[in-house]
């Protein structure tokens, strides 16, 4: 398996954050979907990208171990 980077990680999700954004409300009009569904995905999604970004910024203090 390729060695994922953290950036390309957070550039990903960020992505399938956009993507969830123009969609999940049409699966809801469509039926496909009940509205609290889909923002408890959508927020689980945020809480990823929000994970990794501080992540990023603290890197150095997690691999301390500071």
């Amino acid at each position: 398996m390729a060695k994922i980077t953290l950036d390309e990680q957070i550039a990903e999700v960020a992505r399938e954050v956009a993507l969830r954004r123009n969609v999940y409300p049409q699966f809801v009009g469509r039926g496909k979907m009940e509205q609290a569904e889909a923002d408890l995905h959508f927020a689980r999604m945020e809480a990823v990208l929000a994970t990794l970004t501080w992540l990023r910024e603290n890197r150095s203090a997690v691999l301390n171990g500071s």
